[in-house]
């Protein structure tokens, strides 16, 4: 018999206070001084597809209608979808949805062929402005959204989900051959901003807190 193991891209350089194995992922579910910062998270373990076809107007990934317009995102049920381009969105079920996968052959999973983190606090676009040129304080832009641009000069996806004081945050994915490097960036960028990496359950208290 053999023991399929799933790797994260994702390293700290630390060691999680306590881990789940689930899925044959060990995920990091709380860490030791998680602390009062910023908060980034590694949820790489977390599926994550993408829908291509020519018409999405009828199309509902685990049930949630797609956004119309490109850049808009929506998040229910632990379900998050976000609107790409005229004929692509893709879509992220976060912890605690434990509905199954869609089975159309316009769905294509990419959860290991990326890396993917969110990242939490009052500080996060204040960090956010030290790695991208993006405007995340666009006052037309209204949480949730997506942008698809570049983060420490790497293609990313990154969707806003709360642009309100100390529950802002976001969640950020690119091509896992960044992760060693993306990291690194991220953390050194940071450390003025006291960013701690956190478990899975600090994810989770946030979202159900939006």
């Amino acid at each position: 018999m053999v023991d399929i193991k799933r790797v994260s891209p994702v390293s700290f350089g630390k060691s999680p206070k306590r881990t789940e194995v689930r899925d044959n992922w060990t995920i990091a579910m709380e860490y030791d001084s998680e602390g009062q910062g910023l908060s980034i998270v590694d949820l790489s373990h977390v599926t994550r597809l993408d829908v291509q076809t020519g018409d999405l107007s009828g199309v509902t990934p685990f049930g949630v209608a797609i956004p119309e317009v490109p850049g808009q995102s929506v998040l229910k049920d632990g379900i998050l979808i976000n609107r790409m381009n005229g004929i692509q969105a893709s879509v992220f079920q976060l912890p605690g949805n434990g509905a199954d996968l869609p089975t159309d052959v316009f769905v294509t999973e990419t959860t290991e062929n990326t890396l993917c983190v969110a990242i939490m606090g009052k500080d996060v676009f204040s960090f956010m402005e030290k790695v991208s040129n993006l405007d995340f304080m666009d006052p037309k832009m209204t949480a949730p959204f997506l942008f698809q641009g570049p983060c420490c000069h790497v293609p990313c996806q990154i969707i806003t989900l709360s642009k309100d004081g100390d529950k802002a945050g976001l969640i950020l994915t690119c091509s896992r051959g960044y992760g060693k490097d993306m990291i690194h960036s991220l953390l050194d960028a940071g450390v003025e901003f006291n960013m701690k990496p956190a478990g899975e359950e600090k994810f989770s208290a946030w979202v159900a807190s939006l």
